[in-house]
């Protein structure tokens, strides 16, 4: 009997979901983990700061009354 390895690593692509190649694995291709890679050095995966919100932009500081003048507060 012949050993016969799978070539398929049992998933989906990531990237453009095809099966995936057990060389390449979690992806298709050389290909599809050179996009990956990419997309990680451009910061396509970094996690939006918690003071931003879906659009991107910060939202304005609360005014605080309770608080005590400052030297611009009269």
């Amino acid at each position: 009997m012949a050993d016969i390895k799978p070539t398929s690593g049992g998933g989906k692509c990531p990237i453009c979901g095809r099966p995936t190649e057990l060389k390449y694995r979690p992806f298709c291709s050389h290909r599809c983990a050179d996009v990956d890679l990419s997309r990680w050095l451009r910061g396509a995966y970094a996690i939006p700061d918690e003071a931003e919100d879906e659009d991107g932009e910060r939202p304005e500081p609360a005014a605080d009354d309770d608080a005590e003048p400052g030297p611009d507060r009269h």
